[in-house]
């Protein structure tokens, strides 16, 4: 079947117009459709590929965004938010066992881990933001207290408030789930769990946590995802202190100035 003729450039291409948007509304969709192809591509993908993605016109792009760079630089800030983790954070049973609960917690972190070491490898050094904006700041205060609860019904059982108990929990959580910090196999969460709760020492009193698990033991939940992958791009030893300081909340980072 002949296409039929665009009145106005006599082609066939049927491509249709981009829908009636606000300007913001606009925006977002198209930082949305490019998210996907940074993460594929970094800042080599070609607006062709982006307009192909939104389902609109190259020109488009550019009545929405200034320059090619601007958009791109959007949709790496749009590619650090946690999406859906503080939902996942949220359906974990307070009333399961501490070491069962920590578990879901640290499958998130690894998860969120490895994608954004996967991003900083894409993008390189110089694009991966150095800083945190407010709204980030804002989003990983809301992780990190909901964490925190993941701690309190157990806090008589803490040598530490649930607060630094969290923290503790990131920091061992992002620090054994890549490649290169690891040196050598990423840390299970059953592992992570257990060297948080229990160390290294041998305990002769050690507590009994009711549902302790090993390596081979880690539960299943179709709510959480499964444990992470290892993350591409290992060879990005110069971005992970950055991704680090960005994950266990460096005030060092608590700032919108880019300088280190």
């Amino acid at each position: 079947m002949t296409p039929i003729p665009d009145r106005r450039t006599g082609s066939g291409d049927r491509r249709r117009r981009a829908s009636p948007m606000s300007p913001e509304e606009r925006r977002r969709a198209i930082i949305a459709a490019t998210v996907p192809l940074v993460r594929s591509h970094g800042f080599d993908v070609s607006t062709r590929q982006i307009a192909d993605a939104a389902g609109i016109a190259e020109g488009t792009i550019f009545r929405a965004f200034d320059t090619k760079e601007e958009l791109l630089t959007q949709a790496v800030q749009a590619a650090l938010d946690p999406g859906d983790m503080e939902q996942k954070l949220l359906v974990i049973d307070l009333t399961s066992p501490l070491p069962t609960r920590l578990e879901w917690a640290a499958k998130l972190l690894q998860r969120r881990m490895a994608g954004l070491v996967e991003l900083a490898s894409v993008v390189g050094p110089a694009s991966f933001p150095r800083g945190q904006s407010a709204e980030q700041r804002e989003q990983h205060e809301r992780l990190h207290q909901l964490l925190v609860k993941i701690f309190e019904p157990d806090r008589d059982k803490l040598r530490v408030e649930p607060d630094h108990a969290a923290r503790l929990l990131r920091i061992i959580a992002f620090g054994g789930s890549h490649p290169r910090l690891a040196d050598g196999p990423l840390l299970t969460p059953a592992e992570i769990v257990d060297l948080l709760l229990n160390g290294i020492r041998i305990h002769d009193d050690a507590p009994g946590w009711e549902g302790r698990t090993q390596r081979s033991g880690t539960p299943e939940d179709p709510n959480t995802p499964e444990s992470a992958d290892t993350p591409k791009g290992t060879g990005t030893t110069h971005v992970v202190d950055d991704v680090l300081r960005r994950l266990a909340g460096d005030p060092s980072q608590h700032s919108d100035d880019p300088s280190p």
